[in-house]
């Protein structure tokens, strides 16, 4: 057992002392490594100087060198520059030279030009001197002065070339009125008989069939409202009489009596006749009549074969539709004046389609005579020189009546048109143009006034109804302007009788409830 224990210790010892031994051993192996280490540095460190002194070196040799190369350029270049420099400076005192010298030469000249002139002058003086001592001399051997003398010789002249002008003249003369009068016909009646237009007289009033006779009742209303409102708002006469399922509406102004007429028709199919009805109905009707008249205006356009046209004015051709001049349509008459006047123009060798369009305007005036005031002839020429329609137009519609003469085949064609037109017989009648010339007057004095929205004239015109603004007139107000209406229309305008001026003046409140 001890020697068992003792075996145990000494190997332990064995153990400890050999492990100790392996640590000394690995010790001194690893210093032997740092050693060899920090050798090998300093080898890399004095290796890595040396290095850094030849590129240092080489360094700074390159840039010697370069320096050197720079240096060497720059002085180049500089030389280079002084020599331009002197160069030009050279240039320029030679130049300045050459102005010098030109300028002295350009001063001499002066001097020789004003030198001659005065000469040229004192020789135009003595010339003038000698041409009035000529003419004095002249004039004394003939007995003439110099105005006596171009006189006598033009007379001279005048008298010898006199008998053989009237000759020519006589001769050419002859033949033109022998043939003009010929010719003229020839144009007119192949015109007339190449264009056949339809004519209708127009009338004073509609007639609008009913079912029955208790229609008559709903157009009235209670206590008249109905019919009041209606003759208030389209400026008609409803004429409800002991004829049978008719009524009557009357007017001078066809657009008006259009309007009426179209809107009662249609009052009469909803069946629902009241005073708001009623103003609703009249605005939707003319909207659509709006509408049909800017369509008629370009179907007009369209048959005449007229390229282009400015809108307000095809809306003054459909327009027409709803005017009359003596008893003739103004549309009816202003198409057969287009038509007519294309065809003399056409025989007249001139522009066929520029006629047409003067003769198409030459009467546009007469569709703002309602609303404004003035002459068919003035408005209907401003209207087209706004649009800048071309010069032709302008002296047709101003040669038509005679302002002016024409200035070309075109605006002749259009007064022989017109003249033809108008004299066709039954085409117009001269008391119906009266009374509407009578009517419109009445009308314009009334709207002329201040506040006055709208004014017809009713009854035959016997009557003028006048609506004014009522935030501008009040009651007094309308007294006095029904007084000064009446008296200007008495001094201004013929007629017979009597006629009755109705101011009236009305105030809405509208209000919703929501």
């Amino acid at each position: 057992m001890e020697y068992i224990i003792v075996g145990v210790v000494v190997a332990l010892l064995s153990s400890i002392m050999s492990i100790f031994v392996v640590r000394k051993i690995d010790k001194a192996k690893f210093q032997i490594f740092i050693e060899q280490a920090k050798a090998k540095a300093k080898v890399i460190e004095h290796e890595a100087e040396v290095a850094l002194k030849d590129a240092q070196l080489k360094a700074k040799t390159d840039c010697d060198r370069e320096f050197k190369n720079a240096r060497r350029d720059y002085d180049s270049m500089l030389a280079k520059i002084e020599k331009k420099e002197r160069e030009l400076n050279d240039h320029l005192e030679c130049e300045l030279k050459a102005i010098k010298k030109e300028k002295s030469e350009i001063s001499e000249k002066n001097k020789s030009l004003s030198t001659l002139k005065d000469g040229i002058e004192k020789q135009k003086k003595n010339y003038e001197e000698k041409t009035l001592e000529a003419i004095k001399i002249l004039e004394n051997a003939s007995g003439l002065t110099v105005d006596e003398a171009k006189e006598l010789m033009l007379q001279k002249v005048k008298e010898d070339s006199r008998a053989k002008i009237a000759s020519i003249f006589r001769k050419k003369y002859k033949v033109a009125e022998t043939n003009c009068k010929n010719e003229i016909n020839n144009m007119l009646s192949h015109a007339v008989t190449r264009y056949a237009g339809e004519f209708a007289a127009e009338r004073l009033i509609n007639n609008l069939p009913l079912n029955d006779e208790e229609t008559k009742g709903k157009i009235i209303g209670k206590e008249g409202r109905n019919i009041k409102a209606l003759e208030m708002l389209l400026g008609v006469d409803v004429i409800i009489d002991d004829t049978p399922n008719t009524i009557t509406i009357s007017s001078f102004n066809l657009y008006r009596r259009a309007v009426a007429t179209k809107t009662i028709k249609a009052l009469l199919e909803d069946g629902r006749i009241q005073p708001a009805r009623i103003e609703e109905i009249y605005k939707k009707v003319k909207l659509e009549f709006d509408k049909n008249i800017q369509k008629e205006g370009e179907d007009v356009i369209l048959e005449l074969g007229i390229k282009s046209m400015h809108p307000e004015l095809v809306k003054l051709v459909g327009k027409l539709r709803y005017r009359a001049s003596y008893g003739q349509n103004a549309l009816a008459h202003t198409l057969e004046v287009a038509h007519l006047s294309g065809l003399l123009a056409a025989q007249m060798g001139g522009d066929a389609i520029l006629a047409r369009r003067a003769g198409l305007l030459h009467d546009i005036g007469k569709a703002l005579t309602h609303d404004m005031p003035g002459s068919h002839v003035h408005l209907g020429a401003e209207i087209c020189r706004r649009y800048d329609e071309p010069d032709t137009v302008l002296n047709a519609i101003y040669a038509h009546h005679g302002h002016e003469e024409p200035i070309n085949v075109e605006s002749a064609s259009v007064c022989a048109a017109d003249a033809l037109s108008a004299a066709r017989p039954g085409a117009r009648r001269e008391v119906l143009e009266s009374f509407l010339k009578r009517v419109e007057e009445v009308e314009n004095i009334s709207t002329s006034k201040t506040g006055v929205l709208n004014a017809y004239a009713i009854n035959a015109g016997r009557e003028v109804r006048v609506i004014v603004q009522a935030e501008l007139v009040n009651d007094d107000e309308a007294v006095i302007l029904a007084t000064e209406i009446a008296q200007e229309i008495e001094e201004k305008v013929q007629y017979p009788g009597e006629i009755k001026v109705n101011v009236i003046r009305e105030l809405r409140a509208e209000s919703y409830a929501r």
